[in-house]
């Protein structure tokens, strides 16, 4: 979703990416086996993935890995940089899986650590980025 405000000296432009993170999979406690099982370790990797870049925004480390998946390439401007990052974590009231549970509320609470400075940036300001990139 990309929303752009037109104003009457500026041109603002703003983000939403809603991604839905399925949640790791317990190959033991599903069941699944064959493509299901392939997909599940596909799954666990992009998360592993995800959580080492939210451990480096975290702890300012040198190097944020947003390369390493392409779930964490598609994230970089969602996760770091000039961006508010929010994750919203459905969980479950039964017991059998307070465990997921239990792991799903600490990635929340390792993302709630990132900090960002997000502020509105027009048209000029981001020009003026560019160019000092370049």
């Amino acid at each position: 979703l990309n929303i752009q405000f037109i104003g009457i000296h500026r041109n603002l432009r703003g983000k939403l990416s809603i991604i839905d993170l399925a949640g790791s999979e317990r190959l033991a406690k599903s069941g699944v086996k064959g493509v299901g099982a392939t997909e599940a370790s596909a799954i666990n990797q992009s998360l592993s993935c995800l959580g080492n870049v939210i451990q480096a925004l975290t702890t300012d480390a040198g190097f944020v890995p947003y390369r390493s998946n392409k779930l964490t390439q598609l994230m970089q401007d969602s996760l770091g940089g000039n961006a508010k990052t929010l994750m919203f974590v459905n969980i479950s009231p039964v017991d059998y899986n307070a465990a997921e549970t239990l792991n799903s509320l600490n990635y929340a609470k390792r993302v709630k650590e990132i900090k960002n400075v997000a502020s509105k940036m027009n048209d000029a300001e981001k020009l003026a980025e560019l160019k000092k990139v370049l």
